[in-house]
């Protein structure tokens, strides 16, 4: 039979060793098989409530992270991170809300071109990656987000990005309610062709974009 607390700290061990969040998958493969994982999650998330760093769920796993209530003493390292420009704030967000979706879609949406700058530092962020191409004429490639993209701002994943109302509350959207030109495009996968070397919404794999991004 397993040491339950032998497992704890192996699971200890690897969160905190990890880049990435480690999906529960991967714990499992490292402790013994009648070990209860969750049971150990939720003793080390209990544990790590009250300290410097907590034990969340994110982009689809899990991950140390440092405590929210404690981002004003960290102000100084995030006050020299390179902000995106309002470009790439608005490219990222339609992403987000309507991926898979072309760079003709993009500039439909925000009814301004996208250049080509703004879709390659988003990339080399890590926050977006091709997700195929479209079955029409051209076969424009379509862009998503990735789990970076999750990691980076605390979602589980796309269904946990905030709704209309959440929006408007913050003072993010008007509170008028403003039509989305492409609202069927979220729904669009079934006419995306896959892109070979691209695990379908995982984000754990990239391929360079095309040279025109389109």
């Amino acid at each position: 039979m397993s040491d339950p607390s032998q497992s704890l700290r192996v699971v200890e061990a690897l969160l905190f060793a990890a880049r990435e969040p480690m999906p529960e998958a991967a714990l499992a493969a490292q402790v013994p098989e009648d070990t209860d994982l969750r049971a150990l999650l939720a003793r080390l998330a209990d544990d790590y409530a009250d300290r410097g760093v907590n034990l969340v769920k994110v982009a689809g796993g899990w991950a140390l992270r440092t405590a929210p209530d404690l981002a004003g003493a960290l102000q100084k390292e995030a006050e020299v991170q390179r902000k995106l420009s309002r470009a790439a704030v608005e490219t990222l967000a339609i992403i987000a809300y309507h991926q898979p979706v072309t760079r003709a879609e993009i500039e439909q949406i925000r009814g301004v071109s996208v250049s080509r700058g703004t879709l390659d530092i988003l990339f080399e962020a890590g926050w977006i990656q091709p997700r195929g191409r479209r079955r029409s004429p051209g076969r424009p490639s379509t862009w998503g987000t990735t789990r970076p993209f999750l990691d980076h701002f605390g979602l589980e994943s796309v269904d946990d990005l905030p709704g209309a109302d959440e929006l408007k509350a913050a003072g993010l959207l008007d509170a008028a309610p403003t039509p989305t030109p492409l609202g069927p495009i979220a729904d669009a996968e079934s006419d995306t062709l896959p892109e070979a070397g691209v695990e379908d919404g995982s984000g754990t794999l990239f391929e360079p974009p095309d040279e025109n991004h389109e």
